[in-house]
Order: structure tokens, then C-alpha cells, then sequence
């Protein structure tokens, strides 16, 4: 039997009228069935939510961080029965999805602290002038409005975690939509916050097909959007709603950039291990998966042969298998497009080093070098197993070259050098700079977003209460300073 899944409206489980079926990536099995809201149950959803902001913002903060944490305890309580779902609807090896659950853990329990500290504000002197003569300005901060939080497919759980945990420890009401390919691990979330004691309408899980998203995204009771996507939706959705506060967090092509003092054959040796799993973790299904490599020629020639060798070492296959590195893409139409790319670009000079060679929604870890800067592979997001190896003459050429992209989400760079690592956190246009590791290092407490078409706006728990909520100040006149 496979489970229909119900979805989350105003608190309370619900079914519609109409469902559709979730699959595996990996073999076509059908892994759900989820039912789908109609028009006046999202309209239920958004009114409910909207009649609730004054009371929810007024919430005690003791009552949203018990909620938080009970969240944080019963995911890592069904680690194991979560990071199962994960890997079904999404074909990310069991190894990656425990990691997932791990850090939505992490998210939830940074969000129920964060909700006992959170206040925003200072207490603020306005005597420094005569006209402020017995004043005080006490800022505090306040919810926005209706959060209307937008989630993609390759992680499922945790960036769900991400709309989801911030909202809650700010006061403001959320409403979720998952991706369609991959909703149920967002509406286990509804299953552990319907054991809560927030109040009804504070939050919805609503699998809305993408096809019916303008009405609520132009709604103007969900002031607030916060989106994690594809650079062309991202922005659609923001020329759309100029008036509306919008958190973008789009596309990327990291680059790892392998400096001359990275030179031992241990600095080599981990340099290439890291590039590998992490060109090729999630299926490469990452904004900050290492795409671009760029090495100094000093370097170049003993680093490229360990990176090939590290990326024929990644196991890939079955997802649910626990030894798997690299399952499929989210689909076999992700995977034709991953393979077009890689055809367009060999065909244009690129040579391949390995992989290349596709099977159904599965593709080969690949490594390229020589792609020409025009090809799609080097100026667009590939968001698949695929990275390509640069040769650069010394720093300054290295940084150019991470910075002649449209993107600028983060980059990675191996170096010991101290001066280096601020020089390159100056340089280089991105939203983060990683010292000695790869792009891909996310804590989930951190600041995370990125720079040009990386999107607008920050993630990580505090820095996204902050995007949910804005500043009011409060003048207190006729005090003894």
C-alpha cells in the first residue's frame, strides 16, 4: 500500500480533492501519494495566518522555543525513519540524508535558542543634543508579517527547517510550500509541530503545485517571501512584488581555488578528497558544490591527477545503500540537461577526464578541463556531478577567475596563509569565503547567502529573524538621564 499523504492547513491535518504521486529518482517507484489543497483551502490557510500575527508576535518567547526544541528532539528521535523518506523521494545516499536530519536538528534547537534572546535592540541616549534633553530610545523588533517561505528539492528537510524554524522564533506566521518532487519531508514537519502548543493558524504546509504560486506570492497579506530556488524564479518572483520584502537564496557555481603554498603532498592529498565528495555530494545538487577548480600551475599538475583518481573513488548506486557516495539526480530530465552541458562542452574543446556517461536520472562524477569560458558549463549552475579544472598564474589571476562569474554565492580557498585568507575575503565578490576546505561548509547558525545573482538577503536562524522582522523604536521623554 502506498501512504497518501495529507497536508498541514492552519495547524490541523486536511486532505483535498485532488493528489499526485512522489517517486524515487532512482527506481520509478512511487513512494507517496499527497494530496493537494484546493483554492479555498489555501485561501483558509492565508487568512488564518493573517488573523493571527498579532497574536502570534505577542506569544510569549518561553512558548515558541518549547516548540522549537520539542521539534529539534523528535527529529533526532526518527533520524533513522526521516532519513529513509529523504533518500526515497529525493535519491540522496542514506549517508547525506542522516546528515540532513542532523542539521535540521541543529536549525531547530539554534531557532528555540535564538527565540529566548532575540529582541533586536538597545537602550539609546538622545540628550547628546539639547533637543533630547530626559530621552530615551528603547528599538525593538517585530514581525513583518506573514512569512510565505518557498523551498526547493535538494534538501528537502533542512531548508524546509530554515522558512520554517526562523519564523517561529520571531513571531510571525509561516506558510511552507515544499517542492513539489520532494514534499513529504517537509510534511513531517507538520507532524511534529501539530504536537506543539502554538496557536492555531501560526503555520500551513501546503504542497501547492508551482503553477497556482503567482496568486500567493502576490497576495498582500504575505508581505515577506523567502525563497530558495533557481535564479530565474527567484527574481520573476521579485520583479513581481517590488513592494514586498523578499530573502533570495539562488544559484552558484563555487570555486575552489588551490593557492602555490598548498603544496605538500598532504595538503594535495586533502585538497583533492574534498573537492571530490564535495563536486559530487547531494548528486551535486548544491548551490555551494565545488563546480570550478583553480589551481596555481605550480600546483596543477600534481593536484589534477588526485582529483580525478578522488572522484573515480566516490561509489555510486542505489541510494538506500549505506556505503553509496552519489545516487541519482532528482530526475532523468535533471540528468539530460546535466549530460546536453557536458556534450556541448567537449564537443566545443573541453576535455574529459572521466565520467561523462549518463543512466537514466544518474550521471557519472565527471571532470573536465580546457572548457572554453563561453560554454554553458562555465557560466551557468550545472547542479550536477560535474566539476571543471582550471590553471591560473599566481593569486591574483586565481581570484579574477573566481570572480568572472555572474554568481557569488561562496568559494573556497586552500591556502596557509594568513594574509592571503583576508586578502581573498576582500577580493573576492562572494557571500563567503572558506579557508583551507571547499565552498560547500555551511554551519546552519552562520550567514548565509551570497552576492550579484546568488540572491539577495541572508540565511542561517538570527540573520533570517532579522529579514522577518523590521525595527520600531520607542521614545521615552522626561527621564532623569
Amino acid at each position: 500500500m502506498t501512504s497518501t499523504y495529507a497536508f498541514w492547513l492552519a495547524g490541523r491535518q486536511v486532505g483535498g480533492e485532488d493528489s499526485f504521486d512522489v517517486t524515487s529518482p532512482w527506481d520509478g517507484r512511487t513512494v507517496g501519494k499527497v494530496s493537494v489543497p484546493t483554492d479555498a483551502q489555501i485561501e483558509e490557510a492565508v487568512a488564518a495566518a493573517y488573523a493571527v500575527r498579532d497574536e502570534f508576535a505577542a506569544t510569549p518567547a518561553h512558548v515558541r522555543a518549547a516548540a522549537l526544541d520539542h521539534v529539534s528532539k523528535r527529529l533526532a528521535e526518527r533520524t533513522e525513519e526521516i532519513a529513509q523518506l529523504i533518500s526515497a523521494e529525493n535519491g540522496k545516499p542514506m549517508k547525506w540524508a542522516r546528515g540532513e536530519v542532523g542539521r535540521a536538528v541543529s536549525v531547530f534547537r539554534f531557532a528555540a535558542e535564538e527565540a529566548r534572546r532575540f529582541n533586536g535592540g538597545e537602550a539609546q541616549r538622545l540628550d547628546t543634543d539639547l533637543g533630547g534633553q530626559g530621552r530615551l530610545a528603547l528599538t525593538r523588533r517585530f514581525p513583518k508579517g506573514v512569512v510565505l517561505g518557498i523551498a526547493p528539492f535538494n534538501f528537502p528537510l533542512n531548508l524546509c527547517a530554515h522558512k520554517v524554524a526562523p519564523a517561529i522564533a520571531a513571531g510571525a506566521p509561516i506558510i511552507l510550500k515544499p517542492a513539489p518532487a520532494t514534499p513529504l519531508s517537509g510534511l513531517v514537519i507538520g507532524e511534529l509541530l501539530a504536537e506543539t502548543d502554538l496557536p492555531a493558524g501560526a503555520w500551513s504546509i501546503l504542497p501547492v503545485p508551482n503553477d497556482r504560486m503567482p496568486a500567493l506570492v502576490q497576495d498582500p497579506r504575505l508581505p515577506v517571501i523567502s525563497f530558495t530556488g533557481s535564479e530565474k524564479v527567484g527574481y520573476a518572483i521579485m520583479d513581481s512584488v517590488p513592494r514586498k520584502h523578499c530573502t533570495l537564496e539562488l544559484g552558484g557555481n563555487g570555486a575552489a581555488v588551490v593557492l602555490a603554498d598548498y603544496a605538500s603532498d598532504a595538503d594535495l592529498d586533502w585538497a583533492a578528497g574534498r573537492i571530490a565528495t564535495f563536486s559530487n555530494y547531494q548528486g551535486g545538487q548544491s548551490c555551494i558544490s565545488v563546480q570550478r577548480v583553480i589551481a596555481d600551475a605550480s600546483v596543477y599538475d600534481r593536484l589534477l591527477p588526485r582529483v580525478v583518481a578522488a572522484v573515480e573513488a566516490q561509489v555510486t548506486g542505489d541510494p538506500s545503500d549505506d556505503t553509496t557516495d552519489v545516487g541519482p539526480l532528482v530526475s532523468e530530465d535533471a540528468a539530460k540537461r546535466v549530460e546536453a552541458w557536458v556534450d556541448e562542452a567537449v564537443a566545443a574543446g573541453a576535455k574529459l577526464l572521466t565520467g561523462g556517461k549518463r543512466d537514466g536520472a544518474s550521471y557519472a562524477p565527471t571532470v573536465l578541463t580546457d572548457v572554453p569560458a563561453d560554454a554553458t558549463l562555465a557560466c551557468e549552475e550545472v547542479f550536477g556531478p560535474v566539476l571543471t579544472v582550471q590553471k591560473v598564474d599566481g593569486e591574483d589571476a586565481a581570484f579574477a577567475a573566481v570572480n568572472d562569474s555572474k554568481y557569488g554565492l561562496q568559494a573556497g580557498v586552500f591556502t596557509h596563509d594568513l594574509q592571503t585568507a583576508f586578502r581573498a575575503h576582500r577580493a573576492l565578490e562572494v557571500g563567503g569565503v572558506v579557508v583551507g576546505d571547499v565552498p560547500s561548509y555551511r554551519a546552519d547558525q552562520m550567514p548565509y547567502g551570497g552576492a550579484k545573482q546568488s540572491g539577495v538577503g541572508r540565511e542561517g536562524v538570527r540573520f533570517a529573524m532579522d529579514d522577518y522582522t523590521y525595527e520600531r523604536v520607542l521614545v521615552l521623554t522626561g527621564l532623569a538621564l
